[in-house]
This record gives structure tokens, sequence and C-alpha cells, in this order.
């Protein structure tokens, strides 16, 4: 076996493999005695098809599946001896596949990068612990109760808190626009639900007024036809209903999982949830800060082989997020939606893989029991859960993944410059939607 290697552009390398010609044709010929052995053809009895007649009819597929695993066959031998890991599947081509002559193919692939990581001696991140005071704890309840509110209809003009039924139709420049009307939408005034300026609009007006309003679309609104134009919408209320809240007894309790709690002790729980979700919230934060250092501090081409199976896999998650029913086919999805999410992905695995390689970082399974021990214990059976993962070989993986991860992110950290500080609970939770954006 012949081997040559040349590269071609970057990443990429172009493999040649030379195969004798005996090797091919000694296959073949066993492969059609083989097939003369058991192959019926009328006019022949069981196990005495002339091997030329095999050779008539089946000839050339039975080269074709030789020359398939011979190529397979000498092309791990040929990465092997060569010392190449390649990153994806090659394009495989033949460039000499005459019978009775050597066989040539070439195999076109690409081979991961080589990543020296930079040091992290100069990186300096923020690490903040949370203050959940007994306001935020209070404000807490009582949005628990505005999800539980009933509504009741009133007779008086609309305030802050209450929820609206309207008709509304917006125009930009005196036309209408798609998706700018609607009939007997519910909105809750003071919940962000509509653009800036709209709600505030509402308050004050009564049953069967009606108002022009106006209203500017912020700059990065997700409709980029309609980002930063200003318009008009005529409003028309058709109900006023104002909130009543529960009381905090049993059943309260109940609807969130605390059978059987008093107040206090709920105040308890809740402050508990809350402190867990802000840790974790600064928590991801401060990963996502270390991960876009790295990122940075690291500059390198990567497989665009690699960057491909990762948009297949985006595509896979954006259709699941439209449900189980969709008749999405996520081949429709253009490839640009997710070639740059895809691209820093496929960065942030390499440059982490050289991470835990350089710091051997394994799971360790203290450090695997104790993760599944936090995620089980906000649910109300925390031992189903911890059974659930530990039965389940996938997410298990999945666990050790994480926490292999985070140890990697630990390591970095440990060698890093550090300055603490502490934030509210409502800086925690925007630290938790920006990382989540």
């Amino acid at each position: 076996m012949q081997v040559s290697v040349e590269t071609t552009a970057g990443l990429e390398r172009r493999m040649t493999v030379g195969v004798p010609a005996g090797e091919i044709d000694n296959a073949v010929s066993q492969k059609l005695k083989d097939t003369a052995r058991r192959v019926k053809i009328d006019g022949f009895r069981p196990g005495k098809v002339p091997v030329s007649v095999v050779k008539q009819r089946y000839g050339d597929g039975i080269r074709a599946e030789v020359l398939e695993e011979a190529v397979r066959t000498h092309y791990v031998q040929a990465i092997s001896a060569e010392k190449i890991i390649p990153a994806g599947a090659p394009n495989i081509e033949f460039t000499k596949d005459i019978a009775g002559q050597d066989v040539e193919f070439t195999a076109t692939f690409e081979v991961f990068p080589e990543v020296t990581l930079a040091g992290f001696d100069g990186f300096e991140f923020e690490r903040a612990t949370v203050a959940v005071t007994d306001d935020d704890v209070d404000n807490m309840l009582e949005n628990l109760q505005k999800q539980r509110a009933n509504f009741i209809a009133v007779d008086r003009a609309a305030q802050l808190n209450d929820r609206v039924k309207i008709d509304f139709a917006g125009k930009i420049d005196g036309e209408l626009f798609d998706g700018g009307s609607a009939e007997g939408q519910s909105v809750t005034l003071g919940s962000g639900q509509m653009i800036p300026g709209f709600e505030s609009g509402i308050e004050g007006m009564a049953v069967d007024s009606e108002k022009a309003i106006d209203v500017t679309f912020p700059e990065d609104y997700g409709n980029k036809e309609l980002a930063g134009k200003a318009a008009i919408f005529d409003i028309k209320v058709l109900e006023v209903a104002e909130a009543e809240l529960p009381e905090m007894d049993d059943a309260f309790f109940a609807a969130f999982g605390a059978e059987g709690k008093d107040v206090e002790t709920f105040k308890v729980e809740v402050r508990q949830n809350m402190e867990r979700e802000a840790r974790t919230a600064l928590d991801a934060k401060l990963k996502t800060s270390v991960i876009d250092q790295l990122v940075d501090a690291n500059a390198f081409d990567v497989p665009k082989s690699l960057v491909q199976e990762e948009i297949q896999r985006l595509k896979q998650q954006a259709v699941k997020q439209f449900g189980e029913d969709s008749k999405i086919d996520p081949s429709a999805l253009p490839d640009d939606l997710f070639t740059e999410q895809a691209a820093r992905r496929v960065k942030i695995g390499l440059i982490m893989n050289e991470v835990v390689i350089s710091a051997e970082i394994k799971a360790d399974d203290a450090a695997v029991k104790t993760y599944i021990e936090d995620q089980a214990s906000v649910y109300q059976d925390p031992q189903q859960v911890i059974d659930y993962y530990s039965s389940n070989a996938e997410m298990l993986d999945q666990v050790k993944a994480v926490v292999v991860e985070n140890a990697a992110v630990d390591h970095i950290l440990e060698k890093s410059k550090i300055v603490d500080a502490v934030v509210s609970y409502e800086e925690a939770i925007k630290s938790k939607a920006s990382a989540q954006g």
C-alpha cells in the first residue's frame, strides 16, 4: 500500500492511497467463487453455477463491493500509519480503477486544529454572590399570588395590574401592517407583554372608550421590518378587570407543591428557592464569561465538517422547539441561520476538550452524585429523580459531561484573577436572562 498526504488548504488534507491490483483481483475472484456456491440460477444445480456465469451477471456489483471494503480497510490503515486524526468523514474519489491494474483513490478530509491554550494568568472575572432580602421574598410572594389571581370585571378606568380586553389596529405611515391588529386581545397592564408605551397608554381608559396611542418599536425588535419605527395604535377597551389575589392558605400552598405549610414556613422555602435560582444564574453568567474569554484568547480555524454536523444538530433542536407534532423539515431551514452559532460551539468544544486533557480532568463520582442530588432537590420526590438519572445511561453521560465542563471552568478560575461582588436578587435574575440570550 502506497500513501501520500498533502495539505490543500487550511485544515484540509488530501491523502492518496494505492492498492495493489493483485489484492483486488484475488478478493474479487474469491467473492465470485463464494457467490457461485450459494447463488441460485435457473438451469444450474445449487452449488454448480460456473464462475464465468456469476461473473457475467454479478461481476460489476461484486467488484464494487470489494472496492468499498478495500477503501474502508486501507483508509483506516493509512490514517493510522500517518498518525492522522480526521475531523469528520472523508470524501472518497477513485483516480485509478481499471481491472487488472493497481487501484488508487484519494480521501479528502479535515484534521483537528492544533489548539495551544493561551495562559489563564491574564484572565479576570467577577464572581458574584446574591443577597436575597425580605423585600425580595415579599415581592416574590406577591408575584405568586398574582399568578393565581382571579380577575373580576369592574366599572372604572383601567389602572396598573388590571387586565383589559381590547380591540386594536396598528398603522405605520397611515397603513395597517401585518400582525398589528387584533380583536378581543387580553392584556395585563404593567406585564411588559406589549411594546413599551402600549400598556401605559391604556391606563385611564374605561369600557367603550377609544384612543390612539403613539409608540415606537424597539431598535432590537424581533421583526426587523418594524424595528425602530413609529406606529399609531387605535385602541378600543371592551372590558376592565381587576386582580383578586388569593389568600395564602393550604390551597394556595398546595398549588405550589407545599402542602401543610404555614406562611412563615412557606416564606423560608420560597427564599431557599430564590437563592438557588439566583446562585444558578450567577454560576451560568460566570461560566459564560470564562468561555467568552477562552474563545477570544484562542484563535484558530475550526473544521468545516464539524461545523456542518453542528448545524444539523441545531436544526433538529430548532424544530423540536415547535413541538413533537411539528411538520417542519429540518433540512428546509437555511444553514446560514445556524452557521455562526455552530462554529462557536465547535470552537468551544475543542478548547474545553484541550483544557480537560491538559488538566487531566475526569468525571469524579462524588461530583456526579452531588450534581444529580442538587438537580433533584427542587422536585417533590428527589429520590425518584435521582433513581431516574442513575438508571438512564444516556442521562448519566450528559451529567458527566456537564460535571467535567464545570470542573474545567473551575480549573481556569483557579488560575485567574477573581473579583468578588455581592448583587441583588433582581440583578442575578437579569444575569440568567442574559446567559440564556
